[in-house]
């Protein structure tokens, strides 16, 4: 592992770990931030996760060296993000000379009023915006079916860097690539269906995917207000939780989401439940039928048993023999309806966004749906099309349905994973991989992934913690007490 010759240790480094080393003079910003520019510089080429690099990071870095030497002779208190390196998704705003383009060049050029709201939290806090995350490009939606994860115009495809066939996912690919192979500190993704739990689980990383409105989504590429997230993509179950109180709280600019559940953060923040412990006396319901049924005799199945081994020798209690009514359902989004609500809410939240821009060279779906056609070899219009978009335009007229699918998609919640965690007064669901991810989509349940272990071709997977809206302390304190206990995580090969 890499030294910067004062016993600091590079690779893995955690908040805790930089900001114990800034105060013991072991570590600078600048060096820090050379580091990681160095790693994006040697591995991005091959992996593709980082769509472009701040170009004032390095100025960010000494400037925040200084305010650390003055403040060690003022006494002043620096920000809990003071000095720490973060890769933002490239839907993300940021009011400065980097881009936020979802991936595609039919943003290149455009530029935002200003920061996204976690944005300034973060940058408040003292944080390094280190640059920009690939994902699959338009979060996937621009055509579901046939457009590769983790692929996007502007950088190629990412590669997942435990085993280079294998599936990264996304949409938060980059986020989960860069933090998985030590490019970056931390990073920051969104989830509306799958985007930070997927990759987070593909690339042995921790995934949190917050109640949704408890972060607020002001200033972020949009597909669904009902839906979308802004999260953390960590190494450890701490770094996650760290982002996650500096990132959480309501906000004016997302005012009916976030003020909705702000109710639900605790007095004292997150941090306050990584509790080593924190698996005694939790009720974890384990849903056999289909999460680990489909799996059956294969070495993920087989670890997983192990793993439930662990939460009852750590005090849980689990709950077997239980299900989610109408799961097939659930989990087939075409069928329930959920892609439709998706697509309809697209449209119209994107050409808000986009007439919000200050400038751009596109301002409506109509305008990307024609800058793919007259651009495909850039954008792979032919061969990966723009059906999502194409489908999401012509939806017009359509409330009354849209209504009722809307009604159908809370009723599932409600009579599905409501009834069961309710009736078995459950603390989190437990399941393997990421098979469960539409449960909580659909219904704006929050979850965390923490990597669990290697198949026998070395690629990744993780264990997935689910709960009800709110339950992020419960959740923090089952995932911090199983990584605790099993310390899974190994580095990429890379």
């Amino acid at each position: 592992m890499e030294s910067n010759g004062q016993d600091f240790i590079f690779e893995e480094a955690t908040i805790t770990t930089v900001h114990q080393s800034y105060t013991q003079n072991k570590l600078t910003s600048t060096q820090l931030v050379n580091y990681y520019l160095n790693q994006i510089k040697t591995l991005n080429p091959t992996l593709r996760a980082v769509v472009e690099v701040n170009p004032h990071a390095l100025d960010i870095a000494k400037q925040a060296d200084n305010e650390r030497r003055n403040a060690a002779e003022s006494g002043a208190k620096l920000g809990a993000f003071h000095g720490i390196p973060v890769l933002l998704k490239d839907t993300i705003g940021t009011n400065d000379e980097m881009g936020t383009t979802a991936g595609s060049h039919a943003l290149v050029g455009s530029k935002v009023a200003r920061d996204a709201t976690v944005v300034e939290k973060l940058r408040t806090a003292g944080a390094i915006l280190l640059g920009k995350a690939s994902l699959s490009e338009w979060y996937k939606i621009r055509s579901i079916d046939h457009l590769p994860n983790a692929w996007c115009a502007r950088v190629g495809q990412g590669v997942n860097p435990y085993v280079k066939s294998a599936d990264p996912c996304g949409s938060s690919s980059g986020s989960a690539i860069s933090v998985a192979a030590n490019l970056v500190t931390v990073s920051l993704g969104t989830d509306t269906h799958s985007s930070i739990i997927c990759p987070s689980d593909h690339n042995s990383v921790v995934g949190l995917r917050p109640t949704v409105g408890l972060v607020s989504r002001a200033g972020v590429i949009p597909i669904t207000s009902r839906q979308d997230t802004v999260g953390p993509i960590c190494r450890t179950v701490s770094d996650c939780v760290y982002v996650l109180d500096v990132i959480a709280g309501p906000d004016i600019r997302d005012e009916e989401a976030t003020s909705r559940a702000s109710r639900f953060i605790p007095c004292g923040g997150y941090a306050q439940f990584l509790n080593k412990d924190g698996l005694k006396g939790k009720r974890i319901g384990v849903v056999r039928h289909p999460f680990v049924s489909s799996l059956h005799g294969s070495f993920v199945a087989k670890t997983f048993e192990r793993h439930l081994e662990i939460l009852r020798e750590k005090g849980a209690v689990l709950v077997e023999n239980i299900e989610i009514s109408n799961i097939s359902e659930i989990l087939n989004p075409h069928e329930s309806g959920e892609i439709t609500v998706m697509l309809s809410d697209f449209k119209h939240s994107i050409n808000d966004y986009l007439k919000q821009l200050e400038s751009s060279p596109v301002r409506s779906l109509a305008d990307i749906i024609a800058f793919n056609e007259n651009n495909a070899e850039l954008e792979k219009t032919d061969e990966y099309g723009q059906d999502g978009f194409i489908k999401a335009e012509g939806m017009q007229g359509n409330e009354e349905e849209i209504k009722e699918i809307v009604k159908h998609l809370d009723e599932l919640c409600k009579e599905g994973f409501e009834k069961m965690m309710e009736e078995n007064e459950l603390d989190a669901m437990v399941t393997p991989g990421t098979k469960a991810i539409p449960v909580m989509a659909i219904g704006g349940y929050p979850g965390i992934t923490v990597p669990a272990g290697y198949d026998e071709h070395g690629i990744p997977f993780g264990m997935l913690f689910s709960g009800l809206k709110g339950s992020e302390p419960k959740l923090i304190e089952m995932a911090y007490g199983f990584e605790q206990a099993t310390m899974a995580r190994k580095p990429p090969p890379v």
